[in-house]
């Protein structure tokens, strides 16, 4: 994978630079024997009766920022990592998708295609992972399989096999858009290879806008940082004063979402391990001990005050055999802060794969102006998932979802009743129910929804009515009252909206435009629905089952969906986010509770107080907040 140390010499980089044509070009297959190609370790071949490419080799005379590249790639399964690389301004300054096909298939990993900036020869793919940078595909073994990326500006397509659907969307590219070469990087033993290459000038693509991405509160996203040393001149267990003495700090700025990539800042000083220094510090005005979440790559140890708390190795295959070392926040510091200010050192090495930090303050909570938290019941519940209020008598209900003990057919759940002010009155007021989610009440009767059916309840005694099946149900998660009396039901594993009126439940609406719908809401004439497929708010006519977009609230779990009373929609994202979505599509972030792990599920809003009481899910109570202003 350590390619860059294979790139032929910089003289002759800079040589093929200065030839590179500005103008856009137009398409055009360019064979490996035309001679347009600087060859890197690498050669060509006959495969699978075609003229192939084996190892790495630049394109000369072509620099493009906005590129559409195609190549065919055929692979015997073995563990190789080929690639195209693009808007590259040297070896180690570029941008690169790359497959893994020992990952890949119908049962494979979510990282058989990855995307990966290089900053200083350091190929970081430990530091990037997850939505919008990694992607499962398919790539049958000993065949040729289309490869195709596409990128403008921030964004990129990256196809693999189906030219129809692309495996991977990178809505973020981490580099500033530039005009570079293009490269094909495999490996060297042929267990990968190219063949038919082509490209074309990427103006014309058109791409959707990028979802919108939610940084959790707390995240660090300024340091100093120092070096980098030879990592074994660098003790782990003290203070490091003398490896740092001669050392000049430099104040940075994280990216986007916290994390400190090392190499866009500091180079590697050769094939040995380096280790670089960041500090921060934090100010306490009476002493406490302050929970911080982190993660690093590949090794770092933590000095507070300069006295040492934390030690860690997270190299790739260190901890077993198939132990990647990404990053993320995986791991806590307990720091014993003193009064005044403190620092906080981490010294970060790394071998390979990236060179990343990232630090969050797990206490912080967003709360826009005009929000703030009442109350908090203790954790009585089991996996609470929906608070619906009864408007006759002001009680709420709370359904105990407990998917840690499916019920089967023996109802083993519980509807809890609590007071508005979070006095719980029965932490079991309705038995017998089957993992409930979502809730609504109907004159004296409180529906449940179950996997499977519903169920009803009498709202005066809280005894279980009677159930009914929904055929073919395979997840129903939640409920919302029509204006004629209909109930709408979610089933988020179909990708079903069901309706159900005179005791019987049919398939009102699916397709493309429903997928894993969780929350619903009736406003007037339509059904709001939480779709949890591609992260938008949508509004399904009720008369015309026309569905249009209202907004898009980037990934999560659109759980809960409540009118505030003044013309927008109030929606929670299951991990921890409420906004306010006007319907023009305008959101505001209302509550952000993620970095302290507080879901915010299926909840209930009382406009005449203001009070928004959601269940907590995993965290197994149900907080309160009010909200004060419109």
């Amino acid at each position: 994978m350590n390619w860059i140390g294979r790139i032929f010499p910089w003289l002759l980089w800079a040589a093929c630079w200065g030839r590179a044509a500005a103008a856009a070009v137009p398409p055009q297959a360019v064979p490996f024997d035309s001679g347009a190609w600087t060859m890197v370790d690498a050669r060509t071949v006959e495969h699978l009766g075609r003229k192939g490419l084996v190892g790495t080799a630049f394109l000369k005379d072509v620099a493009l920022e906005d590129v559409v590249v195609e190549v065919d790639v055929a692979c015997t399964g073995a563990r190789s990592y080929p690639g195209v690389l693009f808007r590259m301004q040297s070896p180690g300054e570029t941008e690169r998708v790359y497959l893994r096909p020992h990952r890949a298939g119908p049962a494979g990993y979510p990282d058989a295609v990855q995307y990966v900036p290089t900053w200083n020869g350091v190929d970081s793919w430990q530091l990037y992972n997850g939505d919008g940078v990694t992607a499962g595909a398919l790539l049958p073994h000993g065949e040729w399989v289309p490869l195709r990326i596409e990128v403008k500006g921030r964004q990129a397509r990256v196809y693999v096999g189906d030219l129809s659907r692309p495996a991977l969307i990178v809505h973020d590219l981490k580099r500033d858009p530039e005009k570079g070469f293009l490269g094909l990087n495999g490996p060297r033993d042929g267990s990968a290879v190219f063949s038919n290459f082509r490209y074309m000038d990427g103006s014309g693509l058109v791409f959707d806008p990028p979802p919108p991405r939610h940084v959790s509160p707390g995240i660090v996203t300024e340091w100093e940082i120092a070096g980098p040393v030879k990592a074994a001149a660098v003790p782990r267990d003290a203070y490091p004063s003398q490896a740092m003495s001669a050392l000049g700090w430099t104040t940075v700025r994280t990216q986007e979402g916290g994390l400190l990539d090392f190499s866009r800042h500091l180079g590697r000083l050769g094939a040995s391990p380096d280790c670089s220094f960041a500090r921060i510090r934090i100010a306490s005005e009476g002493g406490e001990v302050k929970k911080f979440r982190f993660g690093y790559s590949d090794e770092v140890a933590v000095f507070l005050n300069g006295a040492p708390v934390f030690s860690g190795d997270s190299t790739y295959r260190f901890r077993d055999p198939s132990f990647l070392g990404i990053v993320g926040l995986f791991d806590a510091l307990y720091l014993p802060l003193r009064k005044g200010e403190n620092e906080v050192l981490f010294a970060v090495t790394e071998n390979m794969g990236g060179w990343g930090l990232i630090l969050q303050d797990a206490s912080a909570v967003f709360e826009a102006p005009g929000v703030r938290g009442t109350w908090t019941t203790g954790r009585s519940f089991a996996l609470p998932e929906t608070v619906v209020r009864d408007p006759s008598s002001g009680a709420l209900y709370v359904s105990n979802y407990d998917g840690y003990n499916p019920s089967g057919a023996e109802g083993r759940q519980s509807i809890a009743r609590v007071n508005a002010d979070g006095t719980i009155v029965n932490p079991d007021w309705a038995r017998g129910l089957r993992n409930p989610t979502g809730m609504a009440v109907s004159g004296g009767t409180l529906f449940v929804v179950e996997p499977t059916g519903l169920a009803e309840v009498e709202t005066a005694t809280g005894r279980l009515l009677t159930r009914h099946p929904v055929e073919g149900a395979a997840f129903l998660n939640d409920a919302a009252l029509g204006p004629d009396g209909a109930l709408y039901l979610s089933d988020s594993r179909r990708s079903v909206l069901y309706r159900f009126a005179g005791g019987k439940a049919e398939e009102w609406l699916s397709g493309p435009e429903i997928s894993r719908p969780n929350g619903l809401h009736v406003v007037g004439g339509e059904l709001l629905v939480g779709n949890g497929g591609d992260g938008r708010l949508k509004a399904v006519d009720l008369t015309t089952k026309a569905v249009r977009v209202v907004a898009d609230l980037g990934p999560g779990i659109l759980d809960g969906i409540e009118s505030d009373g003044a013309g927008s929609l109030l929606v929670s994202q299951n991990e921890g986010r409420l906004f306010r979505v006007g319907m023009d599509g305008r959101v505001t972030k209302l509550l952000d509770t993620t970095a302290v792990g507080m879901p915010l599920a299926n909840f209930a809003f009382l406009p005449e107080s203001g009070l928004l009481v959601f269940p907590t899910w995993t965290d197994n109570r149900v907080a309160a907040y009010a909200l004060s202003e419109p």
